[in-house]
């Protein structure tokens, strides 16, 4: 059975109703009534994706008893650059089905725009193709799969008191 998300007339609801909340929750997966996850560009997949890394990477940060914003912010680079996605897809891809393996090659192609200045081409590319991913695995509600194929991003890391990682042996 497939859970039920609310979708863009629920949360429109919920917000024009004053003082309540929407109930559910904060962060859910809404896609317009007459569309379906599948039919979303790989480039809308990866904007979604982006997002939805960036809050495990900050969550796990967190999680490594940081505090102080800048330092969390300077420790994140080393997971949200696309060169630093691009490598995270390579030691994705093994463990990948066939059908992931699909959206990524999706992802890869997707006219996205120019890579920023400071980013590789072919890194930028790849690192699209990750966030594509990640924000197909969220709108489809697969948070177990998701977070498997996070914790490859932070096996064998550490946060030392600086708060810069360092590899650490297994």
């Amino acid at each position: 059975m497939t859970e039920q998300h609310p979708t863009a007339d629920d949360m429109q609801a919920a917000a024009a109703a004053p003082g309540r909340m929407p109930t559910g929750p904060v962060i859910a997966p809404v896609v317009p009534r007459d569309v379906t996850i599948d039919q979303l560009s790989p480039v809308v997949l990866a904007y979604v994706g982006d997002a939805v890394f960036e809050v495990y990477v900050r969550q796990w940060l967190i999680s490594q008893h940081a505090r102080k914003p800048h330092q969390l912010h300077r420790a994140a680079t080393r997971y949200v650059s696309a060169g630093a996605q691009a490598r995270l897809l390579q030691r994705w891809m093994p463990l990948l089905t066939e059908e992931e393996a699909e959206i990524v090659r999706r992802g890869r192609n997707a006219k996205s725009g120019q890579p920023p200045r400071n980013a590789d081409p072919l890194e930028y590319r790849l690192a699209t193709a990750l966030e594509c991913l990640v924000g197909l695995l969220y709108f489809r509600g697969q948070q177990e799969r998701l977070e498997q194929l996070m914790a490859v991003a932070f096996c064998n890391e550490t946060i030392d008191s600086n708060l810069s990682t360092k590899d650490v042996e297994p």
